[in-house]
């Protein structure tokens, strides 16, 4: 049997505690962001599978999400795949119906999440994120192991709910008053606001709340307390329906976990988000910025 979540977030002493049980497998989601000769960020990102190989949580496979779990097809980045491709790539990965998943990165934890929503968006829930991810594990001193593990692939079977996504013809009947949700974006305050970013267009999409994944987490990348959660999102805390944004969908994700965790459950997320919106000359955005 495999071993029974009571949570989407595990700690670092739950895996422990479980570590090689049968039907579990542990998945390492970390994507690494491509800086600039002046440290900045680039916007582009490369697979942490060389970083993996290096160290990773005993018996850990790791899932490619700019290959594997992406529509390579799309023209925006991380782009969520079909069912199809999002069934092949949870098989390839050793992960059937009967699997008990953990996922975890070695980043704020946006990456486990993100993998952790797609999981949630094609109909399987027996998936947690490892608290604190790969940093607590490593400063923990717990065992890390070297190398490549070869997952044994297996058949999955998805069974979408389209519910959780929404499209940008959604979020602009949303701005317009046509459709009643609360906005959130999960972007950096800056970007929020306007004054940092790389786009040509600046800002956040009009009437949206600022919840930084970043403000989620402590220093140790591990999620704050229910209360603290509640205390961040509590502008939408009445709202019949949240949507989730960011610059592409990825640390939405983190904000769509943490708004789970304390027992949100009508949230969708904006999978085009700002890579989208801010394209389009015609959607309105607001800027704090002078």
């Amino acid at each position: 049997m495999p071993p029974v979540l009571t949570s989407p977030l595990v700690s670092t002493q739950w895996l422990a505690d479980h570590l090689g049980a049968d039907d579990m497998v542990v998945v390492d989601t970390t994507v690494l962001p491509v800086a600039g000769v002046d440290g900045t960020p680039t916007g582009r990102f490369v697979t942490g599978r060389e970083g993996h190989r290096a160290e990773h949580v005993p018996g850990a496979v790791f899932a490619d999400l700019i290959r594997d779990f992406s529509d390579a097809d799309a023209h925006l980045p991380f782009t969520r795949p079909d069912r199809l491709r999002f069934e092949d790539a949870v098989g390839a990965l050793g992960i059937s119906n009967d699997t008990t998943v953990v996922v975890y990165d070695d980043s704020l934890g946006e990456w486990a999440c993100r993998l952790w929503w797609l999981f949630r968006a094609f109909g399987y829930d027996d998936v947690a994120v490892l608290d604190g991810g790969a940093g607590v594990w490593r400063d923990e001193r717990r065992p890390v192991e070297r190398g490549h593990v070869e997952p044994e692939p297996t058949l999955f079977e998805a069974r979408e709910r389209p519910e959780l996504w929404v499209d940008k013809a959604f979020v602009e009947r949303v701005v317009a008053g046509d459709e009643t949700a609360a906005l959130v974006c999960a972007s950096p305050s800056a970007e929020f606001a306007g004054t940092e970013g790389r786009r040509p267009r600046r800002g956040h999409i009009p009437g949206s709340l600022s919840a930084p994944a970043s403000t989620l987490v402590d220093g140790d990348h591990q999620f704050r307390p229910d209360a603290q959660l509640k205390s961040i999102f509590a502008p939408v805390a009445d709202a019949a329906r949240v949507v989730v944004y960011c610059g592409g969908g990825i640390t939405a994700s983190a904000d769509a976990f943490a708004l789970t965790l304390i027992g949100e459950r009508n949230v969708a997320l904006y999978d085009g988000s700002l890579n989208e919106w801010s394209a389009d000359p015609g959607a309105p955005l607001e800027s704090l910025a002078a």
